[in-house]
């Protein structure tokens, strides 16, 4: 069982000028769950999860992981870049795009950051890479440049060299989005794997179904709003706020066959 955090997230908010993409955000993630952010596009499910490692500076309040705020000192007073960066060292994130490095193999694209950020030597790094990349199950395309994987298995490298950090929570912002319908489902498959070692994840997700079965709360917002937390059965399929229930009622028209 791996390591994992916990994150308190405490009346955040998030100006962009007079606009405000968060508002009084209050959400608890508790150690080795799976909490999923749905809702429409626009809502603030992207920018929040920013702030849980303050790619974000959020505005005021507080997110907290393993009861240390990130971010600021004391309010109006950020940390220092080292201490910031130390923080990050147990936070893993997985974006849409796949950001790999074109000219290197997947498995030096998994070592990149084992050298440079953890200072491990070549040799260390390539092995912890190899294992990282048999994780996901891309054992047989170690040597492989990016241009020769299917987005799939790009998208499987970049979670590789994630999880090859060693974090205690892992951060997923739409991870599935950039890829073609008939490859969405390998890297949902590694995500479920991930989650059924206790990883504290959290996953901004338009993919209802990985919510459903993986999800051990669903957070649904709109308009920069936090609306509901609940199990996923109680927001998925029997919703009370009429937010919700168009929301789903929308993506069920456009997911129909």
């Amino acid at each position: 069982m791996v390591q994992a955090s916990s994150v308190e997230i405490r009346k955040v908010n998030k100006f962009y000028g007079p606009f405000q993409a968060l508002t009084d955000i209050d959400l608890s993630i508790p150690p080795g769950k799976v909490t999923c952010l749905i809702g429409p596009s626009g809502s603030g499910k992207s920018t929040l999860l920013r702030c849980i490692n303050f790619l974000e500076e959020y505005d005021s309040g507080e997110v907290l992981i393993d009861g240390q705020t990130i971010g600021y000192d004391a309010p109006g007073k950020k940390m220092s870049g080292r201490k910031l960066r130390e923080m990050r060292r147990g936070i893993g994130m997985v974006f849409q795009q796949f950001n790999l490095w074109p000219h290197m193999t997947a498995q030096e694209n998994v070592a990149e950051g084992l050298i440079r950020v953890r200072g491990l030597p070549k040799a260390e790094a390539a092995s912890r890479a190899a294992e990282a990349l048999r994780k996901v199950g891309l054992a047989d395309r170690m040597a492989n440049h990016p241009a020769r994987l299917s987005g799939g298995q790009q998208q499987r490298v970049a979670i590789a060299r994630a999880i090859a950090m060693e974090p205690k929570l892992m951060l997923f912002d739409e991870p599935t989005s950039a890829l073609d319908p008939e490859l969405v489902g390998e890297v949902l498959t590694v995500m479920k794997a991930l989650a059924g070692e206790g990883m504290t994840m959290v996953v901004v997700t338009h993919e209802m179904g990985f919510a459903a079965h993986v999800a051990d709360q669903v957070a649904f917002m709109e308009k920069g709003e936090l609306v509901a937390v609940d199990a996923p059965a109680r927001i998925l399929h029997q919703p009370e706020d009429p937010r919700i229930q168009s929301f789903l009622r929308t993506y069920h028209e456009r997911n129909a066959f």
